[in-house]
């Protein structure tokens, strides 16, 4: 009962945080007008700036947002035990990640879509809107570097999620197409369009795994080339192609279509949790809420302060500022529907990340099973336990798949992933859903939101380049051709460096870097947001005490991993991490101080507006296709 009592505790607090906290943010802070305008329509070019029913860019956010940081954060940080991540989480994601996220989506409605970055040379000083480019500039080059070999991980770990991944592109393109220039609905194809998946999802589940390796004999990671190559390679294609092309046809409709995909896939676990509380199968109670000593790896870093940047999606993630101010933003077609996109998505994505550390723990201790090669494919068999002959579960499940005695090094990301998707299957068991079904349903979700966070996170930084292009005076790189160019051109090149799995992996070389990097960039939205609120005199507590901690809190975890003994990156000889995080601390202290000399002076004085807009012809300012609203 108690995993069940968890869950209801954490649902029910969310539903209340986003009638209470949520509203009052929305109308007695940011005062959201429903007449004022916005950016969709102001600059409405029907490529970027879409206005757009608040559902629709309801999918693409919390698709964008979640990635596989609210899986592979919560699914690691369990090991200090579940109560300190839960903790974080529920709390994390209503008083910080929300109010982060909505924050930066409402400033930049105010701003023209302008990204917090942009937006930060006119509410703080110049210098600081160079400073937060450099810093965003920095962390999506990591995140497009990396996210190809994630992705290709999960298509290899789990080769039946390949088909319905892919397959969710040219359903997105029929249906952006169906809906925005034929002015079809969007309810029904949407609906044939989640059934395919999950037609596509049972196929590849029993006929149709698509394993690249076997296919091609080829190996997964080494030598060039290898399977994270091609991959890489593939998918930083498509997000070029994606990037430039009109949201309305293949971003919002893939994550419109995706999201739906997702919330099933939520709604059936969540179904199998409660069924597996209630009945007992699924036992929290089994597993320590606070790691013992002995279940922690002794190379570990401390919980205080590696929680916090071990679980940031699911809880705060300054990626989420980008999300906000880079692509939801020029799509909101109401300022009202932004406490429903900002603040609703954080909290949903806090309850996936809730499912995840109770599948990771009450879901691993109903059974450990472990993949068998057959005539047909995979299949999955119980562990069992070498004396008895009976079933691995409870605590000696969990202690298994979380073995702590190969060191901190063997919390990889096969291992947690595995563990999500493998509780989550033994939910879904509970209520009746086959194993192999289950384990292929729980793996097409994660390798969903890998999938949808890469193009994303490519737009963002397509205007990242572009911002930096116009402030630097730098005029090819401000088309959207030549900066979508650079930013794919630079991933590839990063992930091509020869990283510890070879060629492919080279962004393993800084991905260290980004969990603190992550959290610096929501101190530095939050300052943004504080500026905001405090030229107008508005309250700014609620959000200065969160901008503190996340700028104290990822500052002492790279301060740590720099200069801890002979572990630290200076002394263990990681000059590339040490240089990195050197720039990315005096990026930020530089942007504090630059914040802290202003902030005496700017109570009450406005920042100097926006110049005024080139006057539009008629046909230009209503766009074409129709009204993209009526989707």
């Amino acid at each position: 009962m108690s995993t069940l009592l968890v869950a209801l505790a954490s649902m029910v607090g969310f539903i209340v945080a986003y009638h209470t906290y949520g509203r009052w943010l929305s109308r007695k802070i940011f005062a959201l007008d429903p007449e004022a305008n916005v950016p969709s329509h102001e600059l409405r070019d029907d490529v970027d700036f879409v206005p757009t029913k608040k559902s629709v860019i309801f999918g693409h956010h919390f698709t964008s947002i979640a990635g596989t940081g609210p899986i592979v954060g919560p699914a690691i940080a369990v090991f200090w035990g579940w109560l300190p991540a839960l903790i974080w989480v529920v709390l994390g994601s209503i008083f910080i990640g929300a109010v982060h996220d909505f924050g930066a989506l409402v400033v930049s409605l105010r701003n023209r879509g302008q990204t917090v970055g942009e937006v930060a040379g006119r509410l703080i000083s110049p210098r600081a809107r160079i400073l937060f480019l450099l810093v965003l500039f920095l962390a999506l080059t990591v995140v497009l570097a990396i996210f190809g070999l994630v992705i290709a991980l999960i298509f290899a770990f789990y080769p039946e999620s390949v088909l319905p991944v892919w397959i969710s592109m040219p359903l997105a393109i029929g249906i952006g197409y169906w809906c925005y220039r034929r002015g079809g609905d969007l309810l029904l194809p949407s609906i044939v369009a989640l059934l395919v998946i999950y037609g596509t999802v049972y196929l590849g589940a029993y006929y149709f795994p698509i394993n690249v390796s076997e296919l091609i004999g080829m190996d997964l990671t080494g030598d060039f080339p290898n399977v994270v190559v091609m991959w890489t390679f593939v998918l930083l294609a498509y997000c070029f192609v994606a990037s430039v092309m009109p949201v309305w046809l293949l971003l919002q409709p893939r994550d419109y279509i995706n999201s739906h995909q997702l919330v099933v896939a939520l709604v059936l676990l969540i179904a199998g949790l409660f069924v597996a509380g209630f009945t007992g199968q699924a036992d929290l109670a089994a597993i320590p809420a606070i790691a013992p000593q002995e279940n922690i790896p002794v190379d570990a870093p401390p919980i205080l302060p590696f929680l916090f940047i071990t679980i940031a999606c699911g809880a705060c993630s300054g990626f989420h500022c980008l999300v906000s101010s880079g692509t939801s933003s020029k799509q909101i077609a109401r300022e009202t529907d932004a406490q429903y996109v900002g603040y609703g998505a954080m909290l949903l994505e806090g309850g996936l990340a809730v499912v995840v550390i109770l599948a990771c723990c009450a879901g691993v201790g109903m059974g450990l099973f472990e993949p068998q090669a057959t005539a047909t494919g995979t299949d999955w068999v119980a562990v069992v336990d070498a004396d008895t002959g009976a079933q691995v579960t409870g605590m000696a499940a969990w202690q298994t798949r979380y073995d702590v005695s190969a060191g901190w090094s063997s919390f990889k990301l096969k291992q947690m992933v595995q563990a999500f998707v493998e509780g989550g299957a033994n939910f879904l068991s509970a209520i009746g859903i086959p194993l192999k079904l289950g384990i292929s349903i729980v793996a097409v979700l994660v390798a969903c939101f890998a999938a949808t966070t890469l193009d994303t996170a490519t737009r963002l930084q397509r205007y990242v380049i572009q911002e930096l292009a116009m402030t630097l005076h730098i005029k090819p790189a401000t088309n959207k051709y030549v900066a979508t160019g650079i930013a794919v051109g630079l991933g590839g090149v990063l992930a091509m460096l020869p990283g510890p799995s070879g060629p492919g992996s080279g962004g393993l070389i800084l991905w260290p870097l980004f969990g603190a990097v992550n959290q610096l960039l929501a101190g530095l939205a939050f300052m943004v947001t504080v500026f905001y609120l405090w030229r107008r005199k508005k309250p700014v507590i609620f959000a200065l005490i969160p901008m503190v901690l996340m700028l104290i809190l990822p500052a002492w975890a790279m301060l740590w991993q720099m200069f801890n003994g002979e572990s630290g990156w200076l002394w263990g000889g990681k000059m590339w991490l040490f240089s990195f995080g050197v720039v990315v601390m005096t990026l930020q202290i530089w942007m504090v101080i630059e914040a802290t000399l202003m902030f005496p002076h700017v109570k009450g004085v406005l920042e100097e507006s926006l110049p005024p807009l080139p006057a539009k012809p008629k046909a230009a300012v209503a766009g074409v296709g129709g009204d993209a609203r009526s989707c």
